[in-house]
């Protein structure tokens, strides 16, 4: 038996400052871009990849005070959003440093081993990437 991550999902409060993140500094491509009952989600992945990322609107399905407190957490930064790699660390790094995203940390090796940055998005979620 084969068991594989098909999708994970991102809350984030502006689905275009995400994309400006997601697609333009990480490179990831648009699969699909939804919009329902006054929210909207857009699907992204990396090319050749069958992992789909999805960045949502925490209030999309949820109660307002569901959607208020998964809000409270993205802003504050209290969530680790996703590790991806990238066969050249540097050359990401500096592409999402360009796009005026914000460094948390530079590439460096860590003490596990990795060698790694961490960015915040625009809703606030922790983002590291690692060298492949």
């Amino acid at each position: 038996m084969a068991v594989t991550v098909s999708t994970m999902f991102i809350p984030v409060h502006d689905p275009d400052e995400a994309l400006g993140f997601y697609r333009d500094g990480l490179g990831l491509e648009v699969r699909n871009d939804v919009a329902a009952d006054g929210f909207r989600w857009v699907t992204v992945g990396a090319e050749g990849q069958d992992l789909n990322v999805v960045l949502f609107q925490p209030h999309g399905g949820r109660s307002q005070t569901e959607g208020d407190a998964l809000l409270s957490l993205v802003t504050k930064g209290s969530l680790q959003a996703a590790i991806f790699s990238s066969d050249d660390l540097d050359t990401t790094f500096e592409k999402l440093r360009a796009s005026g995203a914000e460094v948390l940390e530079e590439p460096k090796s860590q003490p596990w081993g990795a060698r790694d940055c961490a960015f915040r998005d625009p809703s606030g979620n922790l983002v590291r990437i690692a060298q492949a």
